[in-house]
């Protein structure tokens, strides 16, 4: 019997220190397309979800932000621009496409002098401890593979005062909705992968991997456990996408 320890991959389960190359390797296969098919997958719906997410984070003007698995930067560029001259955004991923076209995407909209770049891992982020005033990751939890330890670095590095903003895809809260909601991931989403990416099979994996994904009363207990207080969560269309807060006091 083998004692090598493993974790879910989608549906699969992978060693353990296989399923971060694996990410990667969906990200780096989709980077180009990703923010098109987000506007397709969701029908442009994720900028609303994103929206409320920006307004529940309660950045101000000179604030230090973190936003981790920023992808093309939807939620740095608006941050950016409200912590100003005097704050700073650190713009993060653990995969150089993603990273990279974030990157170009600010610097395309201006975006240059109070915005900075990392590679990071979430599950280790390399930044000193009590560092920032929010810290937020959108998208990006599920495809973390120890994400207690995440929660436990978000923690750490935000200053007292400060807090987290998780945006994530949750689960639905009615049967009906889930049903239609299964029915559409995995028959529509790899279509889509397939027509607009030529990957049906990363879009596949990404409709598991939010099947695996801890439910919002889990999420929130995660959240306690790492220490932060006054957790709470928003639902948003029908629990297929939820917000989870919380404070670190």
């Amino acid at each position: 019997m083998s004692d090598e320890k493993t974790t879910h991959f989608g549906y699969q389960q992978v060693p353990v220190e296989e399923k971060a190359k694996r990410v990667r390797e969906v990200f780096d296969s989709v980077a180009t397309r990703y923010d098109l098919m987000n506007d397709l997958m969701s029908m442009g719906v994720h900028r609303l979800w994103k929206r409320h997410a920006i307004e529940l984070a309660g950045v101000r003007r000179g604030h230090q932000v973190l936003d981790l698995a920023s992808g093309t930067g939807d939620l740095a560029h608006r941050f950016s621009g409200i912590v100003g001259p005097d704050g700073l955004v650190v713009m993060t991923d653990i995969n150089a496409a993603m990273l990279g076209e974030g990157r170009e995407r600010m610097i395309d909209n201006g975006r240059v002098g109070n915005v900075q770049y990392s590679l990071v891992n979430a599950e280790k982020i390399p930044f000193a401890s009590d560092t920032f005033d929010c810290v937020t990751i959108a998208f990006g939890l599920r495809n973390v593979t120890d994400k207690q330890a995440a929660l436990d670095e978000m923690f750490r590095v935000i200053k007292p005062g400060g807090r987290a903003l998780i945006l994530e895809f949750s689960h639905p809260v009615s049967k009906p909705l889930s049903r239609v909601y299964d029915l559409y991931s995995f028959s529509v989403l790899p279509t889509l992968g397939r027509i607009v990416t030529n990957d049906p099979g990363s879009y596949r994996y990404l409709a598991e991997s939010i099947r695996m994904h801890p439910d919002q009363e889990t999420l929130r207990a995660m959240m306690e456990t790492s220490g932060f207080e006054r957790c709470d969560y928003f639902n948003h269309t029908g629990g297929i996408v939820a917000i989870h807060r919380g404070y670190k006091l």
